[in-house]
């Protein structure tokens, strides 16, 4: 297509979207719905929960370290806890916070705060009490669900802020007599008692089985799940169930092919919407059994795959690498294992790593492509370019193209003009999950939502191809000589070198060349000596312009967030 056709359909919307989607029909993968599929129909997730109670009562929806929770037991419980809450007070709309790691009882509240029609508070486990208490103040609790090991922070701040009722639950409730597989030490730690609390456990078991009968629809506010607060304070995405809904019929359809006979490995942490997505909403959607870990460890991991048969998982390339490179790895079967996504933060998916997990499992590891905390996740999709690798030798990163109903456009910074195909900019996404405002933030919903699009602020490009390729963050974006350079791409292409473990890229200031990108690497300490900086930059020498080649630091590690990312705010002062 020559430049002038392209930019012909960027004259109007219209032409723009329906040009877009016609080249991303003719490269749908075979085999892959072009709807997504909901089991049970466009119906509340908790009448999922019912009905799968109704259908197969007896199977596992959870397995914690051995400890089965039913399809009926969980339903059960979580009419339980919306009694419970009813009978605290709590009115259809009131926001319920839950300060819990992995556990059942994360289930539990879960669904029993949509039940009872109140809106589900997720707070990181990980938080400051200054974190903790802005986020209670800004959502305006009165009641929160806390582990017992973190119960003392609340404590600490609930004279600060509206919180009436404290209700507190232990690891230890949630564990058989004889655990499963290998134990965080956490899990065993002995219980601590909090005054002026109320025990989970006990007060469910003094409830009656019948929730209380609250009008809930779909589209009601049904959750505020928190930015990560990587400009200014987080926001509250403010979702409903049909949201979650839509974001687990996708996942189990299209992003992957999940059904009730799958076995779902989830560590991470369901506080996070990645994680809620993978352990909650996609095993209820599917009727499939999650077996949860309280967090990351890999002998847990492979016990769980070869004890319980895992099918289904998600991670980090750090995790598969860490796994592959475990001296116990060979001793486990990981042959069950069957689709298996991973999130490039620090170290990136490349051949290497993809060629030795299929080694040791038989399994091809894929990106679980893009999607971000106000759009409920999983907006595009790379399923059925992993052959030959074609998805890794695309425009990092590589996105694929957009799940059924979703629509990208990219916009000139600052503008509402749209950019032809192949040329960078803000890109945009709209989809039925997309977040209905951020909370209690009118002039963030404002600048971000713009005629049912939200603007990302995010820079991207949509190939003449029609796939989706996300660039990195605006605020990252480098100038060198009056060209753009993009961290995200310099890291892409650092990952692929089979030493490197990790990598963050900044700018640094330069008189002549305005910016000079320096990217700060980790590297395999067995591969110290051979892979120094300048074999580095001769790596990327092949692989990049001249104008995008980074200064190349060795460092022993790199500063990172709780999720797994880089601090780029701290590399320049720690290396700077």
């Amino acid at each position: 297509m020559t430049k002038e056709t392209s930019e012909a359909y960027t004259r109007d919307e219209a032409s723009y979207l329906a040009h877009v989607r016609a080249l991303q029909s003719r490269i749908w993968p075979a085999g892959i719905p072009r709807e997504p599929v909901f089991p049970f129909g466009q119906k509340l997730l908790t009448a999922y929960l019912r009905e799968w109670a109704r259908i197969q009562p007896d199977k596992p929806a959870l397995l914690f370290y051995g400890r089965a929770t039913s399809y009926a037991e969980l339903d059960r419980l979580s009419d339980r806890f919306a009694a419970l809450l009813t009978r605290l007070g709590a009115k259809k709309g009131d926001r319920i916070a839950v300060f819990l790691p992995n556990c059942p009882q994360f289930h539990v509240c879960f669904f029993g705060i949509l039940k009872a029609g109140c809106v589900h508070v997720p707070i990181n486990p990980m938080f400051t009490r200054p974190e903790l208490a802005y986020e209670i103040r800004d959502t305006g609790a009165r009641i929160i669900v806390a582990h017992d090991q973190l119960a003392h922070l609340v404590q600490d701040v609930r004279t600060e802020c509206e919180i009436k009722r404290v209700i507190v639950t232990s690891f230890l409730d949630a564990l058989s007599a004889r655990p499963e597989g290998p134990l965080p030490a956490a899990l065993t730690t002995p219980r601590i008692e909090h005054a002026d609390t109320l025990d989970l456990m006990s007060a469910l078991a003094a409830e009656i089985d019948a929730p209380p009968q609250i009008d809930v629809a779909l589209d009601d506010i049904a959750a505020l799940n928190y930015t990560g607060g990587t400009t200014g304070m987080p926001k509250g995405c403010v979702h409903s169930q049909f949201d979650m809904l839509f974001t687990g019929a996708v996942m189990s359809s299209i992003s992957m092919n999940v059904t009730a006979e799958d076995v779902i490995v989830n560590f991470w942490p369901i506080f996070w919407m990645a994680g809620e997505d993978v352990g909650i909403i996609l095993p209820v959607v599917t009727g499939a059994t999650c077996v949860l870990l309280a967090r990351w460890d890999p002998a847990a991991f492979m016990y769980a795959v070869q004890h319980r048969r895992g099918t289904i998982s998600n991670m980090v390339v750090d995790n598969a690498v860490e796994i592959m490179n475990h001296p116990d790895a060979g001793n486990y079967d990981l042959s069950s294992l069957r689709e298996v996504l991973v999130a490039s933060f620090v170290k990136k998916l490349n051949p290497t790593f993809r060629e030795g997990w299929r080694k040791l499992t038989g399994t091809v590891l894929r990106e679980a492509a893009w999607g971000m905390t106000e759009t409920h996740s999983y907006d595009a999709f790379n399923r059925g370019w992993q052959d030959d690798d074609r998805d890794l030798k695309q425009r990092q990163i590589f996105c694929g193209i957009p799940v059924p109903q979703t629509d990208f456009k990219i916009l000139e910074f600052g503008s509402d003009r749209i950019m032809p195909l192949g040329v960078e900019g803000e890109l945009c996404v709209r989809t039925p999950s997309l977040l209905k405002g951020y909370w209690n933030k009118p002039d963030a919903t404002v600048e971000g939502l713009v005629g049912g699009w939200l603007r990302t602020g995010d820079i991207g490009m949509i190939s003449e191809q029609g796939t989706i390729h996300f660039l990195g963050r605006r605020k990252e974006m480098l100038k060198v000589k009056g060209m753009s350079v993009f961290p995200s791409e310099i890291e892409s292409v650092l990952g692929q070198h089979p030493a490197v473990t990790g990598s963050g890229v900044i700018g640094r200031v330069d008189e002549s060349r305005g910016q000079v990108p320096v990217a700060f690497v980790t590297v395999l300490p067995l591969r110290r000596a051979e892979t120094t900086e300048a074999a580095l930059e001769a790596f990327c020498r092949e692989r990049l312009a001249v104008y995008k080649i980074p200064e190349i630091r060795i460092v022993e590690s790199l500063p990172m967030t709780a999720t797994g990312k880089v601090k780029k705010e701290e590399l320049a002062k720690l290396y700077g």
